[in-house]
């Protein structure tokens, strides 16, 4: 598994955990970079800081694009997986656009619903048509 893949991944358990406790996520990153088991890569910082810094504007995105599903509706997976996905694909230049959707989905599909890959995909895909405009 390539190296930003298990980061992603990382960044998507620390975002479902915290927001399964009801915490900052980046409380919960502070605690994933103190016990250290696994080791926490600092893109997996990056992520959860970035997701942390942006998530009233994710959210408010997501809620537009995830058509007939409020985002307490969503399962927390899938909510976790969206955020990260929207934050790559608004935020981080050095990701490009469909490796940011890809790299969603998959997630989707080993953590979540079967049908939860092409909700992702879906609302995703509507972020991006309409990026110039988000």
């Amino acid at each position: 598994m390539a190296a930003r893949t298990k980061a992603r991944k990382r960044a998507v358990d620390v975002l479902y955990e915290s927001d399964l406790r009801g915490v900052a996520a980046v409380d919960t990153l502070k605690d994933r970079l103190a016990l250290a088991d696994p080791p926490v890569s600092d893109y997996t910082v990056d992520l959860v800081e970035g997701v942390a810094g942006a998530q009233t504007r994710i959210d408010e995105i997501l809620t537009r694009y995830a058509e007939g599903w409020t985002l307490d509706r969503m399962p927390g997976v899938d909510r976790a997986i969206l955020r990260l996905g929207v934050y790559e694909l608004l935020w981080r230049d050095d990701v490009p656009s469909a490796v940011a959707i890809d790299e969603a989905v998959e997630l989707a599909k080993s953590l979540s619903t079967d049908e939860s890959p092409r909700f992702v995909n879906g609302v995703l895909a509507r972020v991006l048509r309409d990026r110039p405009a988000v």
